[in-house]
């Protein structure tokens, strides 16, 4: 199953080419109510690379979520080719769906150099195969959540995931505001790079802004809870393989009016500081 899920992915990724800078892709039902916005993010910086050079690469990605997407409509994407540079290129993505924008974003594209470097140290945590998987929800407590939390809850996805702290998202306990989170793809892909960064455009939009619910003993299955990413924003840093282990290691600085703040770190197994996200996202408690 799992070789299905990570084809079903890629080919989600893809997308269908209408015109030079024209591109259309599908929807994949994951258990969200609308549009999973790591599917989005994945298909807008697709569809920037799908413009430019294959020799320059995507360092950066800047994007604003501006309507919920429909799981059971297609998905435009209009890339304007903004400048190409001598060692830069930008390209600007709409995602439209029924007529009106879903999402704005910008990707800038650098022909790959050398200079200096350094990173900060990634984070003493256990290995991946030290770290048990997530145990499974029971059928009796899936029984008393609505369908499409089921679906969320229950399937067995493209990416595995394992938590350094895990915890209940059923009945979440109030902890401080970071997190440990060790990812893969669950099957091996090629080795085209531009893949390997659409795929981890899409997966690091999982457990994000979650980070800014920690202090406050809520999760999104909370009652009344309202949860929703606003913007994101992705920096490539080094090379990488999605389908081998990275550790995700996030923190949120504040939450304040609705509002909370998420960030994360991205490193290879080995301590390779491979990508850096932000994201701030809607924690709303809608009242009875």
């Amino acid at each position: 199953m799992s070789d299905n899920h990570v084809g079903e992915l890629v080919e989600l990724l893809e997308l269908e080419r209408l015109e030079d800078n024209l591109f259309r892709g599908q929807s994949r039902d994951i258990g969200t109510r609308f549009v999973f916005g790591g599917q989005v993010l994945g298909q807008a910086l697709s569809a920037a690379q799908r413009t430019v050079d294959p020799h320059r690469e995507a360092h950066s990605l800047h994007a604003y979520f501006l309507r919920a997407g429909d799981i059971n409509a297609p998905i435009v994407y209009s890339v304007e080719r903004t400048r190409d540079g001598g060692s830069f290129s930008s390209r600007r993505v709409v995602a439209i769906q029924h007529g009106q924008p879903i999402l704005n974003s910008s990707v800038s594209f650098q022909v790959p150099e050398t200079g200096y470097e350094h990173q900060i140290s990634m984070p003493e945590v256990p290995a991946p195969e030290d770290v048990e998987p997530m145990p499974a929800v029971s059928a009796e407590q899936l029984g008393r959540l609505p369908e499409k939390t089921q679906r969320w809850l229950g399937v067995d996805g493209p990416f595995e995931f394992r938590h350094v702290w895990p915890r209940d998202e059923l009945r979440p306990a109030k902890r401080p505001p970071y997190q440990h989170i060790w990812f893969r793809l669950t099957a091996p892909i090629d080795d085209t790079p531009s893949m390997h960064q659409a795929l981890l455009a899409y997966a690091s939009d999982f457990h994000l802004i979650g980070t800014a619910t920690l202090p406050h003993g809520i999760s999104y299955l909370t009652r009344n809870m309202q949860m929703a990413s606003l913007d994101h924003a992705l920096w490539f840093h080094r090379p990488f393989r999605i389908d081998e282990w990275l550790l995700y290691s996030f923190d949120s600085p504040t939450s304040q009016g609705a509002r909370g703040l998420a960030r994360g770190s991205i490193y290879t197994r080995d301590g390779v500081l491979i990508a850096s996200t932000a994201q701030e996202g809607l924690i709303r408690v809608r009242p009875d």
